[in-house]
């Protein structure tokens, strides 16, 4: 079978969670390997589950396929019981059946994390009414404001760094910046409560204050503990796809009533990406990089997935806003470089998470989480009308995602 955005909705999606739906534990499992057997002793994490969670509700409302939704509400059951802590905070990691775990990097509370529980609760709420109790929402921003410096509104790395404060010589990402506008804005979107674009406006100063690099107008992946430049090889890294994706958000952030002058930040970090951080030839061209120093050299050659997935979105939508055919078209060779390289035909619903220029696996396991990169991407392109989500609309199908549209 050719895999495209309809047969991945309608067929693979649910034959992967026929994988990794652990039904004696709950949750669900992390990841599957080459041969598309899962871990299925290993931790389950924050990050997987609620990502899950939140990409799984947002098929749902997209599709109306009532698997997606009762895997959605899988994820979120075993996150909202074994991961979240009685202070509103979720734990990085716990043991296969929900049992906390010793090591204190299991126990630590990543800002990172929590943006991905902020996108599920909304989406799952919206999409399932009454699911979510009403408490976890308030609860999750309270502690969402303890991993957050008063004095400058970014987000501490972790627990730890909002005890302890920044040292000397400690770095801080612009990674969990990026995805709380991301949350925020789907809050928003999901609730239509100012509050939360309020909050969207605050972490786009940041970017503009603090990580965007003037000279070249790329997003830093890496800043100092004072949020000042980094030196070193982390103060130098440029991820192509991180350019992608901060234009796609800050494209969104002004769709939804933001600032409209934050387009030109977006246009010159995808002038950055395109001038320097695609691959030209060769079975791979056409995915981005997967990171570049500050002048645009390459630095590592390697193309993982989610930068493919995040170049799609942004030109999806790019043809939805302005109707450029290019975009479009280059959207649609994206989704056939991913779909052609990265998933491997065989009886197994598996990817490969990194493939080298010549497009050979380096590493060939299927994470989970990957799923929310490939989904977003693929929504991106349906809502633009680049291609259906599913093959055959039932009434039911129709009514339910009109009546979220």
């Amino acid at each position: 079978m050719t895999l495209d955005a309809s047969a991945f909705t309608t067929t693979f999606l649910p034959r992967w969670l026929d994988r990794v739906t652990d039904d004696a534990n709950g949750g669900l499992l992390e990841w599957l390997d080459d041969k598309g057997q899962p871990d299925i002793e290993g931790p389950r994490t924050t990050l997987a589950q609620a990502r899950c969670a939140f990409v799984l509700s947002h098929l749902y409302i997209a599709t109306g396929v009532p698997r997606l939704k009762d895997s959605a509400i899988h994820a979120w059951r075993f996150l909202d019981t074994h991961l979240r802590d009685a202070d509103g905070g979720y734990r990085a990691a716990v043991a296969a059946d929900g049992a906390p775990m010793d090591d204190a990097a299991s126990a630590t509370r990543r800002s990172y994390d929590h943006s991905f529980v902020l996108l599920a609760l909304v989406t799952l709420e919206k999409a399932v009414p009454g699911t979510v109790p009403p408490d976890r929402v308030p609860s999750l921003w309270a502690y969402v404001e303890r991993l957050t410096d008063p004095a400058t509104g970014a987000l501490w790395e972790d627990d730890a760094m909002a005890r302890d404060g920044a040292g000397p010589g400690m770095r801080r990402g612009q990674n969990p910046q990026m995805h709380m506008l991301e949350a925020v804005l789907q809050a928003y979107e999901m609730t239509g409560d100012p509050v939360w674009r309020d909050r969207a406006t605050g972490y786009v100063t940041l970017a503009r204050d603090h990580l965007v690099d003037p000279d070249t107008g790329a997003i830093r992946e890496w800043v100092g503990a004072d949020l000042g430049p980094l030196a070193g090889a982390d103060g130098g890294r440029r991820e192509p796809g991180h350019q992608f994706e901060w234009a796609w958000l800050l494209h969104r952030y002004a769709e939804l009533g933001g600032e409209v002058q934050v387009t030109g930040m977006a246009d010159a970090m995808i002038a950055f990406a395109e001038a320097h951080g695609v691959r030209r030839d060769g079975p791979m061209a056409g995915a981005p990089f997967d990171a570049l120093d500050p002048a645009g050299a390459v630095r590592e050659d390697t193309h993982l997935l989610w930068p493919i997935t995040e170049a799609g979105k942004y030109y999806s939508a790019r043809h939805l806003a302005t109707g450029d055919s290019d975009a479009a078209e280059t959207a649609n060779a994206l989704c056939r470089l991913m779909f052609d390289r990265y998933f491997p035909a065989g009886p197994a619903p598996r990817w490969h998470n990194q493939l080298d220029g010549q497009g050979k696996p380096i590493q060939p396991i299927a994470l989970s989480r990957l799923v929310y990169h490939v989904a977003l991407f693929l929504t991106e392109g349906a809502r633009a009308g680049l291609w259906p989500l599913a093959g055959t609309e039932t009434p039911e199908t129709i009514m339910h995602r009109e009546e979220f549209t």
